[in-house]
């Protein structure tokens, strides 16, 4: 078994003088689940689809699981499951006649078909569903069915884009909880949407694109864990006594500010950021007199630590990486004849 369920090696993607892909670079470990995060037009959807093999990269290597995307598609869509923010169904068709279309394009016959179709409905609670027409159902339903065609040939690898957008909250729910069941079985799973919060629930690793390139890719508390804009941790701090009394300390004492007050105490920003740092601060805080019973980081959640991550770019104050490929040719497809 390769080393990376997913890797991907100074990738790009043009469009005529579009760069939709700016030479990014990443790993997914097997049996993990990866959330790729970005605006619209950041690139995300058209990494997907080269790694679903439905996209040529102008320059750069994609592979699935060890296997190059480009030069073995046909390997590769073996190993994947394809699920994309929009997928066409068939009037007229119903919900057990859709699957069992594609578990025969699959390859399943007889008897092993039908169990597979039934281990797949029973996965994704589509079997009341059965005899609904797969154009009229919701759009739960429907992202359900999608999933379930994805997973009909048991693919190691699930790419899921914007599978949640759209979804009411309960049915984000259950997709997020059928999610987590196929990571604990191995599955490995890369995920794009817009909902940050969910995100950052289900997955191991967050990957930040705009504009093409890569400018995060790490876990969760990372990000939450976040100085501000100016480097400086910020904390909730509770008293006993009267709250004043930390606002009090902090006028008195340097590399310490007094944001807002509240009902136990207060919030406060300390200048730098190690957490070394911020344990003086609090000795400091018991030595002067002040009777702390709460001390803790205050996170941020993840919508406002991408935007203040996009800030910092956009004021040069935080430089994405920049990547100088040597000159290639344009890549040809291979011959489908």
């Amino acid at each position: 078994m390769s080393e990376h369920a997913i890797n991907v090696q100074n990738l790009y993607r043009y469009f005529g003088q579009l760069q939709a892909v700016n030479g990014i670079s990443f790993q997914i470990p097997h049996g993990s689940v990866c959330g790729f995060v970005g605006a619209n037009g950041a690139g995300k959807t058209t990494t997907m689809r080269i790694l679903a093999s439905l996209d040529y990269p102008t320059m750069g290597v994609a592979e699935i699981c060890g296997i190059n995307v480009v030069h073995h598609p046909e390997e590769v869509r073996r190993l994947i499951g394809w699920m994309p923010d929009h997928f066409g169904n068939y009037e007229h068709m119903t919900v057990l006649e859709y699957l069992d279309f594609y578990a025969r394009a699959f390859g399943y016959s007889g008897k092993e078909r039908k169990e597979r179709i039934a281990e797949v409905m029973d996965f994704t609670d589509l079997g009341p569903l059965a005899d609904r027409f797969s154009n009229k159902l919701s759009k739960g339903m429907t992202q359900r069915l999608c999933l379930g065609r994805a997973l009909l040939h048991d693919p190691q690898v699930l790419i899921m884009d914007e599978p949640a957008a759209g979804l009411d909250p309960k049915a984000r729910v259950e997709l997020k909880h059928l999610i987590r069941v196929l990571a604990q079985e191995g599955k490995t799973i890369f995920i794009s949407s817009h909902i940050l919060s969910e995100l950052g629930e289900m997955c191991d690793s967050l990957l930040f694109v705009n504009a093409g390139r890569i400018v995060h890719h790490g876990d969760s508390e990372s990000l939450k864990q976040g100085t501000d804009i100016d480097g400086g941790m910020l904390y909730d701090v509770q008293v006993l006594g009267d709250p004043q009394s930390l606002s009090d300390w902090c006028v008195t004492t340097p590399d310490i500010e007094f944001l807002e007050s509240r009902k136990h105490g207060g919030r406060v920003r300390i200048e730098a950021s190690d957490p070394e740092r911020a344990a003086e601060m609090l000795a400091k805080m018991i030595r002067g007199g002040l009777q702390v019973t709460d001390f803790h980081r205050e996170q941020r959640n993840l919508e406002d630590a991408f935007i203040d991550m996009l800030g910092r770019i956009d004021r040069g104050e935080t430089a994405q990486p920049v990547a100088t490929p040597k000159p290639l040719p344009a890549f040809t497809p291979p011959s489908s004849n």
